[in-house]
This record gives structure tokens, C-alpha cells and sequence, in this order.
């Protein structure tokens, strides 16, 4: 079993040591008032690119802007927003009488980075690492519940992808600490986000990358429920009127993708309700004591920037396949 530390010594190596771009520097406890809420971020920016994490919202991606879209494009309304990690696992209970969320029920073990129904996750730790490179580690929470923690811990290493200042790569690890026999019983197979997305509603027109600078247009009405694609590339884009566009690279994602609308479009706020959602999807079947590890990769600009981006993201990584270990 891997420690704890060498998990992360590998991970950084991993990252390449990213040659220091022109203009690197943390914006630590940036307080500001954005989308009518408070917000702490954190705030990894290169002079072209700023994503950052928010220490209330469980150490999720609440932040995402480049210099052609200065504005911040990720939806954090509630904490089943954000671009986060999300996990399902174990068999569908009804827990209502224990105070379970009746809109969520029955529903599976279902940790998630942002929180449960109401409430935030807990932000254990959250430092800067050679690279530049951002890790946190969060206690997720049970997305049924309004105030449950899960048996399990969620780590994110968030850098640039090198000599790619406007492409971000993350790297997503989680434990599954639960105690079996519990009481979501038996390991199954369940598709899992890797990872869920969520967007400023503006960003509203949906196309699947198919390689060489070649595009497929995506519809699906307001929902949930979500609509099904399968891009060949593994990547989705999402445009605004002004054409500007934020894809989600993910290799590891088997089959159809969750995407969608939901709300009125149009808006850019993002902490109103209306949204777009992205979600890559990887069938994986985690055991009550188990390790799961991805990457996936973030990019921006125009169309004719995304394509050539998206194509050397596949040159590269197009074989990377997720990790399952079981302890």
C-alpha cells in the first residue's frame, strides 16, 4: 500500500516540474463578494490562466477565468456545483427517517468534494507544492445527507500543463475508508464523474471535439435529466456568443458523457441557478477500502485555440487510464 507521502512525492514528479512560467504567484485569501457570495479563494494564476479553489467549498475548482474571459466561468451555486470529484458506490438505501434528503432518496454512498444536501465538506489541508502546483485534501460528504461526513478522504493536485500556459491538468485521488460489513453492502459497478462539471449558464453551446480541428454539435434541452453523448476525443467544449470556450479533456472516460442545460440561458453569474453541465464517465466498481486515481485537463480560448490544444492533449495522453487499487 502507498503511503500517504510517497503518493504525494510520485504525484508532483508526475506533474514534470513544470518550468516557472513568466508571471506565477498565489493570490492566498483573496476575500471578495461574487455571485451575491462570499468567497476565500486561492488562486493559481500564469499570467494567462487563473483557476483557484475556495477554502469554504471543501477545496472543489470554484474558480476558473483566462484574459479573453476574465470573469470567473465556474457555477458554485450549491455544493453539488463546482468542478469537483464525485463518487457513487454500494447499494441505494432510504434513510429518510434519519433525515435523509426526500428528493435524494433512495440514494447509494455518494462522497462528494463540494458537500452534501446544504452543507460544504471540510477543507483539511490546502498548500503550494513545487511546480507551481496547489494540493488540497478534503473529508468529502454524503451528497443525501445535510450535515454527513463520508468515510473518506479526497485529494486534488491542480498545475499547468507544460508549455501550455492556457491548459490546466489535475490530478484527483480518493480513498474510500468505509468499514465493511456496512450498510451499503456489496462492491458494485456504478458510473463515476471524472470529474462533474458545472458552468456559467452563457456557455451554452455544446460540441464534441473529433480531432484535427473538426467539431459535432451537441443539444439537449433544460434538464436534469441530462443528455448522453460519446465524444471520440474525449472532450467537450463549451462556447459562449463571444466564442470563447472551456473544454474538459478526460482520457480515462469510457462510453457516453452526462451534458446539459439547466435554467434559463444566458446568464454569466456563477452563483445564480441556471448552469451547464459536463460530466466524463468511467464505470468503476470501488470497494469499501480502495484508491482511485485520475487525471483530466481543463483548457480555454477560441475554437480554432481548443482544437490545436485538444489535439496535442491527445498526442499525449490519449492511452492515460484511470487507477483502481484495492486494499
Amino acid at each position: 500500500m502507498i503511503t500517504v507521502i510517497a503518493s504525494i512525492l510520485s504525484l508532483v514528479a508526475a506533474f514534470q516540474l513544470y518550468p516557472k512560467p513568466l508571471k506565477v504567484f498565489i493570490l492566498a485569501g483573496q476575500s471578495t463578494k461574487e455571485g451575491h457570495a462570499k468567497v476565500d479563494l486561492e488562486l493559481l494564476d500564469n499570467g494567462a490562466v487563473q483557476v483557484g479553489v475556495d477554502r469554504t467549498k471543501g477545496g472543489a475548482i470554484t474558480h476558473l477565468s483566462w484574459e479573453a474571459y476574465p470573469k470567473n466561468v465556474v457555477n458554485h451555486h450549491d455544493p453539488g456545483r463546482l468542478i469537483q470529484q464525485s463518487y457513487y458506490a454500494g447499494t441505494s438505501l432510504d434513510r429518510t427517517a434519519e433525515g435523509q434528503s426526500k428528493a435524494w432518496s433512495p440514494w447509494p454512498w455518494n462522497p462528494i468534494q463540494g458537500g452534501g444536501v446544504g452543507s460544504w465538506a471540510r477543507l483539511t489541508e490546502l498548500r503550494r507544492l513545487a511546480g507551481p502546483v496547489l494540493f488540497v485534501e478534503t473529508v468529502p460528504k454524503l451528497w443525501d445527507m445535510p450535515n454527513e461526513e463520508a468515510a473518506a478522504r479526497m485529494r486534488q493536485w491542480i498545475g499547468f500543463e507544460p508549455g501550455l500556459p492556457d491548459v490546466v491538468v489535475i490530478r484527483c485521488e480518493f480513498d474510500s475508508q468505509r468499514e465493511p460489513p456496512d450498510r451499503w453492502g456489496e462492491t458494485r459497478a456504478r458510473s463515476q464523474e471524472i470529474p462533474a462539471c458545472y458552468f456559467v449558464r452563457s456557455f451554452s453551446r455544446v460540441r464534441s471535439y473529433l480531432g484535427d480541428g473538426r467539431w459535432r454539435e451537441e443539444t439537449q434541452p433544460p434538464g436534469p435529466p441530462w443528455g448522453r453523448t460519446e465524444p471520440p476525443r474525449r472532450a467537450i467544449a463549451l462556447f459562449n456568443p463571444e466564442g470563447q470556450g472551456v473544454a474538459v479533456f478526460s482520457p480515462s472516460a469510457q462510453g457516453p458523457w452526462n451534458f446539459g442545460p439547466h435554467g434559463k440561458e444566458g446568464s454569466t453569474d456563477p452563483g445564480a441557478g441556471p448552469c451547464m453541465h459536463v460530466a466524463p464517465l468511467e464505470t468503476v466498481a470501488l470497494a469499501p477500502r480502495s484508491t482511485y486515481r485520475y487525471r483530466y485537463w481543463l483548457a480555454v480560448g477560441t475554437e480554432v485555440q481548443l482544437a490545436h490544444r485538444l489535439d496535442e492533449l491527445w498526442l499525449k495522453y490519449s492511452n492515460e487510464r484511470s487507477e483502481l487499487v484495492k486494499h
